[in-house]
């Protein structure tokens, strides 16, 4: 079942319809690559029509996100950012604070860590899309030489 069948059973189930407003904001999310924030969505959406409203795509992506339709990041900015899981799939990244990288990690790769907090703990948990911040390779290495050059 594709995204758009999910969003409109999901939407009845709740008494909601498919209108156009949210039937657009989930086009466009299929057309972004990677990940978006909402001012972003609006400003595509602003180039189909100027009939819908920031807060129609802020509604629409919380019920996105509520349905399990799109996965939400805030890297600390203050700005939360999109990415539909249909086209993605569940993922997660390493996000280097000093250049903004955003490295995928498959979800696969975190098994080992689900199944450690099953075993240890008793706990099950739920992780649709970690953020784990740190340094990249790149910027470790930057700071590396740069604490060299200091020294010397």
């Amino acid at each position: 079942m594709c995204c758009e069948d999910i969003f409109i059973a999901k939407l009845r189930a709740r008494g909601f319809r498919l209108t156009p407003q949210r039937e657009l904001v989930l086009s466009v999310m299929h057309d972004i690559e990677g990940h978006a924030t909402a001012e972003e969505i609006y400003a595509r959406v602003q180039e189909h029509t100027s009939s819908v409203d920031i807060s129609t795509i802020y509604r629409t992506l919380e019920l996105l996100q509520e349905f399990h339709l799109v996965a939400v990041i805030d890297l600390g900015d203050g700005q939360k950012r999109y990415e539909l899981l249909s086209i993605h799939g569940p993922h997660h990244h390493l996000y280097c604070r000093s250049c903004g990288k955003l490295i995928r990690i498959e979800h696969d790769e975190l098994q080992p860590l689900i199944e450690h907090l099953r075993q240890t703990y008793g706990f099950e948990a739920e992780l649709e899309h970690l953020v784990i911040p740190g340094l990249c390779a790149e910027c470790r290495r930057a700071q590396q030489e740069s604490l060299e050059h200091k020294v010397a």
